[in-house]
């Protein structure tokens, strides 16, 4: 099926499109439930009036409590699980991911030291996000060299993950007691006592680099083409992979900063994607709206298995991903 957007048109997979729209219907049904569900129950019915129109004795409830949540959930879900795909399609390795390569513990790193430095609060997510991409830099650096190739630039990636994860744990080791569990709560990736300011910061980000995500579309299409198919058809694949590959980590270094290191939802998210959709390489609407309904299911499950405790959402992903991990380098390994 071709699909036109503006002056440029896309070749979609029917059954592509036909899990692209599944996913949205997930999607929406988990924001529902999320908002629904909790110590005040509330009825679907109602949860959709009260977004709707209001006037509804659960409007307090639901748009000032639970709706803004679950919108960052949604918006950091979906950055990540673009992210995730992007960077996924240009190693063409399903290990690779920003909490796997690098750009994660990058960006925990800058923030954990502007947490233990007294640094003001506005600062944290600029710092978090600049240190993201610095970390990506490097990991890029050593895999342009090999023209990213799959198993190189995930070592790459894993060894600066250890170097930074290391120094982590030197700041954190040597900080004020109470600043050292501010930092580790950040690093957990937690919606908690977070919504609209964060989620419109990500929201930004992601409609800033819609122009973009529609031109790496179709500059994927010869990323799985051998380097010498793909410069005979006019395409320069180390550039492409390189600006596809960094948009990518800015997606997921912007989530990254406004909600922690909510880890793994770009590692799965868009295998998840892939699979359903039987594709060469992970679709991006589905990876988008996959990484948005796994983040708002994780959070819903976070609220209510220890309630009234709240988990931090990133103790629930990694219980996910981690399992996941394990299972793809099992697959690989056969």
């Amino acid at each position: 099926m071709i699909v036109s957007v503006g002056p440029a048109s896309f070749v979609l997979p029917r059954r592509t499109l036909l899990i692209t729209l599944a996913l949205g219907v997930v999607l929406l049904a988990a924001m529902i439930a999320a908002i629904s569900i909790g110590t005040l129950a509330v009825p679907p019915l109602d949860v959709v009036r009260a977004l709707l129109t209001g006037g509804t004795d659960y409007d307090l409830v639901v748009r000032e409590l639970r709706w803004p949540r679950v919108v960052l959930g949604a918006a950091c879900g979906a950055a990540f699980g673009l992210g995730g795909a992007l960077i996924q399609s240009v190693a063409r390795n399903p290990l690779s991911s920003p909490d796997v390569i690098g750009v994660t513990q990058g960006a925990g790193l800058a923030a954990t030291i502007a947490l233990t430095s007294g640094l003001a609060y506005e600062l944290i997510a600029p710092a978090a996000m600049a240190g993201g991409l610095l970390a990506a830099v490097v990991v890029f650096a050593f895999g342009a060299r090999t023209g990213f190739a799959a198993n190189r630039f995930v070592l790459a990636g894993v060894a600066v993950a250890f170097a930074l994860r290391a120094g982590i744990e030197v700041v954190m080791s040597s900080a004020e007691t109470i600043d050292a569990l501010r930092a580790q709560i950040w690093l957990i990736g937690s919606l908690n006592g977070r919504g609209y300011e964060e989620a419109g910061a990500i929201g930004l980000v992601l409609l800033l680099a819609l122009p973009l995500l529609l031109w790496a579309a179709r500059a994927l299409r010869t990323s799985a083409l051998d380097d010498d198919t793909a410069r005979a058809l006019g395409a320069r694949p180390a550039a492409r992979r390189l600006a596809v590959g960094a948009l990518g980590v800015v997606l997921a270094a912007a989530a990254t900063a406004q909600v922690g290191a909510v880890d793994f939802v770009a590692l799965v998210a868009p295998q998840v994607a892939r699979r359903l959709s039987r594709a060469e390489r992970p679709p991006l609407a589905a990876s988008a709206l996959a990484g948005a309904a796994l983040v708002v299911l994780a959070d819903l499950a976070a609220r209510m298995l220890l309630a009234p405790t709240q988990l931090p959402v990133g103790v629930l992903t990694a219980g996910i991903g981690g399992p996941y991990l394990v299972y793809l380098l099992i697959r690989r390994r056969r």
